[in-house]
């Protein structure tokens, strides 16, 4: 009997082995001390352990708490009723009830663009990215497909199936001169990167319009993070920037975050409506039987009609307030910007022990550590949001910076966290960050 083969695998576009082998040691000893795997009840904001222990949850996407608003939970439940069916499992090509039409025609009008709902924006980079790697998605060339080095991992994932339709390549975190190489050298460049990171940062919006201008480089945007926290009506940072929006310009948002409902919406603009119907057959799960259900959908329906009021510039401006007041107390990277996410830097050493002891102290702010984030770079993850109040910022600030953190170089007086900032508007990680 011959000897069986063993498989070398090529790693080109994954590592499992160092993924797996090196994160896997931090994510066990922040299970083994108490700040990960955590399960407990929410009330009022506030989470109850079956052990006794309350907290407050400082690493949590839902930007304006739209995610426990009346209106959108109302929103849920009335769409149950309305439609009368959960989830009509069929691919849409096939059958289909109005309810994501309607959901779509909303969001179209709310942002200005062509809308395609999807189950997740994992599903829709999935689906996209190869239909743009073929040249289906675009002006019928193949692109050389650029994924930024820190590009979300639900982008990431793509790659191996972008090979397989045209030329792969990584490049550093927002490297333009990079880009403008690619941009000189080949047809067609696509650049994927996030539009708002989620470890705090935006995307070079400015400077990559005029290498799309210059080039016809067409960038594939995921701008989650900044969706409803950022723009009038919520637009994001990218709708709020960039001065190339038509087909140059794709762009992909999660309604889980700052929208405070479920599923994602792929923005188009330029694109005729014919492009709906190849997406829609021919995107992977796109054409699947799983799509946002009727309750998710009724959910951002009520959040879509609360960004059309002053109500949601109210809530911006409260998140804002409460940025500042963060910045005042708590030195990171990210201070000084809108955005909402900030990263308090500690050791790879010290990263867990400090998330303990400000758990401990009534706050959960997730450790962060490679593959999350870059090798020496660890630390821990804090999202500002609109119902955190004074207090609670003051406190957690505190703790942090007793867990080690530096503080601010002048801190407030009571009362710079409030209404009097409620007026203003607003203006990344390696594969496996969240």
């Amino acid at each position: 009997m011959s000897e069986r083969k063993t498989i070398t695998p090529a790693h080109r576009y994954r590592n499992n082995d160092r993924l797996i082998g090196i994160g896997n040691t931090f994510w066990n000893t922040s299970y083994e001390h108490g700040v990960a795997g955590i399960v407990g009840d929410l009330e009022d904001g506030v989470f109850h352990t079956p052990d006794g222990h309350e907290f407050v949850n400082f690493t949590v996407c839902s930007y304006l708490d739209l995610d426990t608003h009346p209106k959108v939970i109302d929103g849920a439940v009335a769409s149950l009723r309305r439609f009368g069916v959960l989830d009509h499992c069929i691919p849409r090509t096939r059958v289909q009830t109005p309810v994501l039409l309607e959901l779509e025609e909303s969001l179209g009008e709310l942002f200005g663009a062509m809308v395609i709902s999807a189950i997740s924006t994992a599903a829709a980079s999935t689906g996209l990215l190869p239909v743009i790697a073929s040249g289906h998605l675009g002006n019928g060339t193949r692109p050389l497909m650029v994924f930024d080095k820190n590009a979300h991992v639900s982008m990431a994932n793509a790659k191996p199936s972008c090979a397989d339709e045209t030329e792969v390549v990584s490049c550093g975190h927002h490297d333009l001169d990079f880009l403008k190489d690619m941009c000189r050298t080949y047809e067609r460049v696509c650049y994927v990167v996030d539009g708002s990171d989620s470890l705090g940062g935006y995307a070079p919006v400015h400077e990559l319009a005029e290498l799309q201008e210059k080039y016809n480089l067409l960038v594939f945007y995921d701008d989650s993070h900044s969706l409803s926290a950022y723009g009038e009506r919520g637009i994001g940072y990218v709708r709020s920037h960039s001065p190339v929006l038509d087909e140059r310009t794709i762009t992909v948002a999660t309604l889980s975050k700052g929208f405070g409902a479920g599923g994602t919406a792929i923005l188009l603009d330029g694109y005729p409506e014919q492009t709906r119907r190849l997406i829609e057959r021919f995107a992977g799960p796109l054409g699947y039987s799983q799509k946002m259900n009727a309750a998710a959908v009724g959910a951002a329906l009520a959040s879509a009609e609360i960004h059309r009021t002053e109500e949601l510039t109210l809530l911006q401006g409260r998140l804002r307030s409460n940025i500042a007041l963060f910045d005042s107390l708590v030195a990171t990277e990210q201070s000084d910007s809108t955005y909402p996410i900030r990263v308090v830097p500690m050791t790879d050493e010290t990263v867990i022990d400090a998330a303990k002891q400000v758990f401990a102290a009534g706050f959960y702010t997730s450790p962060v550590f490679f593959p999350i984030v870059a090798r020496g770079t660890a630390g821990l993850r804090v999202m500002l949001r609109a119902g955190q109040s004074e207090e609670q910022i003051r406190r957690l600030c505190a703790a942090l910076v007793r867990a080690g953190a530096r503080p601010a170089a002048a801190a407030p007086a009571p009362g710079i966290g409030g209404e009097h900032l409620a007026a203003t508007t607003g203006e990344g990680a390696p594969d496996g960050h969240a």
